[in-house]
């Protein structure tokens, strides 16, 4: 059982039921447990094109005289193998990864260690490695049971974070005396947020006037403002982090902060084919710089080594899940119905930010 998306129109979307086929040699067969549904994957279909999200688990063959170009958006779960021809994994091992809305997913399996187990099927490989990896939760040491719902809602958002936090610390944060970041009430921004704040430095959240008696609430912040006082902020050295994808939002802080803007960074999910401009000229200030978070991790890699980044994202993730139980609260959704209805949901941003959702393709919570 599949969900599929119109890529053409996001609020239509689709149930189905693909044919099984079976395993290839190194294929191996995966029962997808749960996962977490979010803002973030209807990021990865705002820019799905841009950044080839759609390309990581292939949609149905088209149907003759229907031009409907679907596919199948990606989320972050826990799935557990149910058949195999590999060598390299068992039946009953309990994976983390990028898995498709989906009952099942089939992968065909390549390099693998003792942490993790790439998938290597062919349309996957002009794909940035960091998302063709699963990790074996036995040997993960981000990993346990009790914390398992608010890894899958938030770990990948968490890596962002730190992505986010590291890449400025590796840059000295330009130079900066503050860091503003907007959508402030996204999980990625608080966890940029409390990544900076435990390094000292001043970090000032952007959020919308329905979302600032809430993130105020939060605590991580040392000062929130709403979208329409971007023309306030102080004229010191800043970094821009925007989480929210909004050009104008983009555009109204360039136009105050000019050159006390140190830099600006893009994370957010509007398509960046066409550059904001303020009144149709050049933004003032540095360009935009949209962070691609593999080229940082791989990066890391190349500076500390792999267990050594492993080690510094698992205790950074260990001080933000227990303080996040604090403002958050967690959901379930089950069956493919529930599913489709809440990227709807979010979609047209009509969820809660103090709840965080997790999904069954079935209407029983499997374990």
């Amino acid at each position: 059982m599949d969900v599929e998306i119109n890529r053409g129109n996001f609020r239509e979307l689709r149930i189905i039921e693909p044919a099984v086929s079976p395993l290839a040699e190194d294929q191996a067969r995966l029962r997808v447990e749960r996962f977490g549904l979010s803002s973030n994957n209807v990021s990865y279909a705002v820019v799905g094109d841009m950044l080839s999200y759609w390309d990581f688990f292939p949609a149905s063959d088209p149907v003759a005289g229907d031009d409907t170009v679907w596919g199948r958006v990606p989320v972050w779960g826990f799935a557990r193998v149910t058949e195999t021809r590999s060598a390299d994994v068992a039946v009953g091992e309990l994976l983390f990864g990028y898995l498709p809305m989906s009952d099942e997913v089939v992968v065909t399996v390549g390099s693998a260690n003792p942490f993790t187990v790439s998938d290597v099927s062919a349309h996957r490989a002009h794909l940035a490695n960091a998302y063709n990896s699963l990790r074996r939760c036995e040997q993960d040491p981000s990993y346990s049971e009790a914390t398992a719902d608010l890894q899958m809602l938030l770990y990948p958002l968490f890596f962002t974070s730190f992505v986010i936090d590291d890449f400025l610390e590796d840059n000295a944060d330009f130079g900066a005396e503050r860091v503003v970041i907007s959508s402030a009430s996204a999980k990625t921004a608080l966890g940029a947020a409390f990544l900076a704040k435990a390094r000292g430095i001043t970090v000032v959240g952007m959020t919308s006037a329905a979302n600032r008696a809430f993130t105020e609430a939060i605590g991580i912040y040392d000062e929130v403002v709403t979208y329409d006082q971007a023309g306030d902020l102080p004229l010191v050295p800043t970094v821009f982090v925007d989480v929210a994808g909004n050009q104008g939002t983009v555009a109204a802080v360039h136009a105050r902060l000019t050159d006390f803007l140190v830099h600006s960074m893009i994370v957010g999910d509007t398509h960046w084919d066409e550059a904001p401009s303020l009144d149709g000229a050049p933004l003032p200030g540095p360009r935009p710089v949209f962070l691609f978070a593999p080229s940082q991790i791989a990066k890391r890699t190349e500076d500390w080594g792999s267990v050594e980044l492993n080690r510094k994202v698992a205790d950074a993730w260990s001080r933000f899940i227990a303080w996040v139980p604090s403002w958050l609260s967690l959901e379930h959704r089950g069956g493919a119905e529930a599913v489709r209805s809440l990227f709807l949901d979010l979609l047209e941003n009509r969820i809660d930010p103090a709840i965080g959702y997790t999904c069954t393709m079935t209407e029983e919570v499997t374990s």
